[in-house]
C-alpha cells in the first residue's frame, strides 16, 4: 500500500456513478468500474507483481473465462432492466407526470409543438445535466485527491439513505394504491425501517454477497424510475446520447475527470467505494478488522473456476475452517498449487441506471410493444459484449456506455418506426414469412 501500514477503514472511496469503464487485466493506467481486476500474485515478497497475466492451457479455457465474465455482468443488468420495464408497464403512476414536475436542472419542459424548438430545448437540458455531472465529478476528484474520506463516505451514505427510505416510500405508496392493498402507517414504517437499515448495512458494511447485489440492483432500478418520470420526453433520449459522449471523453481523455480519479486510486493502491459499484465479489468498506491478513492456503472462492491456474476469488475475502468469510485478505499465490486469486468483474451502477432508462423509455414510448422492447434489450446486451471484445483487442480502458447506448437508441427508432409497422401490416394481411 502507498499509505501507512494501519489501513484506514474509510480508504475505499467512491467512483462516479455516470461514467463506467472496462479495464483489461494488467493495465496500470486505468482502474475500471467495469473490470476484471488485476491478477496480483503474492509469493511472500513485499512487492507483488502487478502485471501478472493468467495463462490458459487451452484457448477454450480463455474463451470460457471470458464468457463467464460476460454472464456475470449481463445477468444483473438484465434483472435491473426487467424490474424497470415491469414497473413502467404495470404501474402507470411510476411514469405519469401530469403535474408537470421536472428536475430543477431541466428548465425547458418541451411544451411547444414545433419539433425543431422542442429538440433545441431537449439539447439544452442535456447540456445542463452533463455540466452538472462534470462539476460533481470534479468535486469528487478534489475531495478524493485531498483525502476527504469522511466527506465522501457521508455523501454516499446520504445518497443511499434517500434512495432506500424516501424514494422507496413514495414508490411503495404508488404500488399499494395501484393494487388497492390496505396498509396502516405503522406497518409501512416498520417495513421501510427494516428494508432501509438492512440495505445500508449491506451496501456500506458487511452482508451476504447476494444481498448486497440485490440492494445495488434495486437502488439502480429506483433511480432509473425517477429519471424516467421527471425528465421531459425528448430530453431523456438526448441525455442518453450526451452522457455516452461524456463517458467517452471522461474515460479516454488524458485529463478526463474519471481517468484522473482512477489513476489516483491506482497510485494509492486503494479500492473504490462499493456503494456505486456492482461487484460479482464482496467488497467491504468499513469495520474491516486485520486488513493486512494474508491467505496462507489456496482456498476455494465464491465463484470458483476450474480452469487450471485461474480462480475467481472473493475480492480478498479470507475464509475460516467453516467456510465463512472472516475478513479481507491480500491476493496471494500458493507456490505448491500455482493458483492465483483475482477479483471478479465489476460494473458501475451508472451503467445499470442508463441501460434501464433506455429500456424503460422504450417500453413507455412504444406503449409496451414487445418487438421494440426486445430489440432494445438485445442491442444493449450486444453492445456490452462488443465492449468486452474491444477490450481484449485494444488492451486499454474503454467506457461501457457508448456502444450499448448507441445500439439501443438506433434499434429503438428502427424497431419503433420500421420493424413494428411492417410486422403489423403483415399481420393484418395474414402474410407469414
Amino acid at each position: 500500500m502507498a499509505e501507512s501500514s494501519p489501513h484506514d477503514p474509510m480508504q475505499e472511496t467512491p467512483d462516479t456513478c455516470d461514467t463506467d469503464n472496462i479495464t483489461p487485466t494488467g493495465q496500470d493506467d486505468n482502474t475500471p468500474l467495469l473490470s476484471v481486476a488485476d491478477r496480483t500474485p503474492s509469493s511472500g515478497s513485499s512487492s507483488p507483481e502487478k502485471n501478472f497475466q493468467p495463462t490458459f492451457d487451452h484457448p477454450y479455457q480463455a474463451l470460457r473465462f471470458g464468457a463467464e465474465m460476460g454472464l456475470k455482468l449481463i445477468l444483473p443488468v438484465s434483472i435491473c432492466m426487467l424490474l424497470v420495464t415491469t414497473a413502467v408497464l404495470s404501474v402507470t403512476s411510476f411514469t405519469d407526470n401530469s403535474n408537470n414536475e421536472y428536475f430543477f436542472y431541466t428548465p425547458f419542459h418541451e411544451k411547444v409543438s414545433n419539433p425543431g424548438i422542442r429538440f433545441g430545448e431537449a439539447l439544452a437540458n442535456a447540456l445542463i445535466l452533463v455540466a452538472v455531472v462534470l462539476v460533481m465529478t470534479i468535486l469528487l476528484v478534489l475531495l478524493y485527491k485531498f483525502r476527504c474520506y469522511k466527506i465522501l463516505y457521508g455523501w454516499m451514505l446520504l445518497a443511499t439513505f434517500v434512495i432506500l427510505f424516501f424514494i422507496s416510500f413514495f414508490y411503495l405508496l404508488d404500488l399499494f394504491k395501484m393494487y388497492d392493498v390496505p396498509i396502516d402507517i405503522f406497518t409501512l414504517f416498520f417495513m421501510l425501517w427494516n428494508f432501509g437499515c438492512t440495505g445500508i448495512a449491506a451496501i456500506h458494511w458487511k452482508a451476504p454477497l447476494k444481498l448486497q447485489q440485490a440492494y445495488l440492483i434495486l437502488s439502480s432500478a429506483l433511480v432509473s424510475l425517477i429519471f424516467i418520470k421527471y425528465l421531459p420526453p425528448w430530453t431523456a433520449w438526448v441525455i442518453l446520447i450526451a452522457i455516452s459522449i461524456y463517458d467517452l471523453v471522461a474515460v479516454l481523455c488524458p485529463i478526463g475527470p474519471l481517468r484522473i480519479l482512477v489513476n489516483i486510486a491506482r497510485e494509492r493502491d486503494e479500492q473504490l467505494f462499493p456503494a456505486l459499484i456492482y461487484s460479482s465479489t464482496m467488497i467491504w468498506m468499513i469495520g474491516m478488522a486485520d486488513r493486512g491478513h494474508t491467505v496462507s492456503d489456496s482456498e476455494p472462492s465464491d465463484s470458483e473456476d476450474d480452469m487450471g491456474t485461474v480462480d475467481i476469488a472473493t475480492n480478498g475475502q479470507n475464509r475460516n475452517a467453516d467456510g465463512k468469510q472472516t475478513g479481507p485478505a491480500e491476493t496471494q499465490e500458493n507456490p505448491s498449487l500455482g493458483v492465483f486469486e483475482t477479483r471478479g468483474p465489476q460494473l458501475g451502477l451508472g451503467d445499470f441506471i442508463f441501460y434501464s432508462i433506455l429500456l424503460g423509455k422504450a417500453a413507455h414510448d412504444s406503449s409496451g410493444d414487445f418487438n421494440t422492447i426486445l430489440a432494445c434489450y438485445l442491442a444493449i446486451c450486444v453492445g456490452l459484449c462488443a465492449t468486452l471484445l474491444f477490450l481484449v483487442i485494444v488492451q486499454r480502458a474503454l467506457p461501457a456506455l457508448p456502444i450499448s447506448i448507441t445500439f439501443g437508441v438506433v434499434f429503438f427508432f428502427g424497431a419503433r418506426f420500421v420493424i413494428s409497422p411492417f410486422l403489423n401490416v403483415l399481420g393484418q394481411n395474414q402474410v407469414f414469412i
